[in-house]
């Protein structure tokens, strides 16, 4: 089933390393690769430092992004968890949440994808999102540009006591941020698979994808992380494999393409294999695309 020529097109491109500068680094990678999007870190995705970054690079960045149509998105550190019960860890998400926010902005950024969290010390889920309310909402309100990114929130694989797995879990959590208007989705084809919806089953992604509409609503879903996994659905472990190598398969990310939600939003790979496995991956995303 080939995809309809008046169908927009998905950009399709990878996470990209930035060490040693945005434009110097991580474009230069995309090039390579033959990205049309791009995902990259603004700070130490596993620490809670907020660098100031370069406004050198910060623009060369952004002209080139423009310039080549390139779609940029921010991934904010792994640290951020809004459903913590230590004053410090909430206190520090939040920082770092407004810092990844701001550098998207700088960046001309369209999105930034933050995990959702979980319910840590015993609390309950109804707690912990009123937690996240309080921290998060102040935040989206400060997104009063145009041009401002999306916050994009990215359900987990399901590990302990996770806020939000299930596509299910988006409802609650939607409504505890008063679905603001600049808020969307990140879906990682791996951590659903991983939380129990079975993309590899016959229609499981249509199914999925139409269960995602029906609970945050049609022009919500924004990104695309195209993970296959290494483990099998519902295992709740966040372990990518390559596109087409892993439990879910190839046929299901053709099917991803063909699904109204999708339409122009665009898949960035977090796949092994460093540079070698993303220009694989990228170019068979590209061929189930343009079948």
């Amino acid at each position: 089933m080939s995809t309809s020529p008046s169908r927009t097109r998905n950009p399709i491109g990878s996470h990209v390393p930035v060490a040693g500068g945005l434009a110097r680094a991580g474009l230069p990678f995309a090039r390579d690769i033959g990205a049309e999007t791009v995902q990259v870190f603004v700070a130490n995705p596993r620490g809670w430092a907020t660098p100031v970054g370069s406004p050198a690079q910060d623009e060369a960045f952004r002209a080139a992004c423009a310039e080549e149509s390139l779609p940029a998105y921010v991934h904010a550190p792994y640290l951020i968890n809004f459903g913590s019960h230590t004053p410090a860890t909430v206190e520090r998400s939040c920082a770092s949440l407004r810092h990844s926010l701001l550098r998207g902005r700088a960046i001309g950024a369209l999105g930034v994808v933050v995990h959702t969290g979980s319910a840590t010390g015993g609390r309950t889920r109804e707690v912990a999102l009123a937690q996240v309310r309080e921290c998060v909402l102040p935040l989206l309100d400060e997104l009063d540009r145009d041009d401002d990114p999306w916050l994009l929130l990215e359900p987990t694989a399901g590990q302990g006591a996770s806020l939000c797995s299930l596509l299910e879990d988006l409802g609650p959590y939607f409504e505890a941020l008063d679905r603001h208007p600049r808020l969307g989705v990140c879906l990682d084809t791996c951590h659903v698979f991983a939380a129990g919806h079975d993309l590899a089953a016959p229609g499981g992604v249509k199914q999925s994808l139409d269960e995602l509409v029906s609970v945050v609503g049609e022009g919500r879903l924004k990104l695309i992380h195209a993970n296959d996994s290494k483990d099998v659905v519902g295992a709740h472990r966040d372990r990518h494999a390559n596109i087409g190598v892993g439990h879910i398969g190839a046929e299901a990310f053709a099917e991803l393409f063909r699904h109204p939600a999708t339409e122009g939003v665009p898949l960035v790979t977090e796949t092994p294999g460093a540079k070698e496995g993303a220009t694989r991956d990228v170019a068979l995303l590209k061929e189930l695309r343009d079948r």
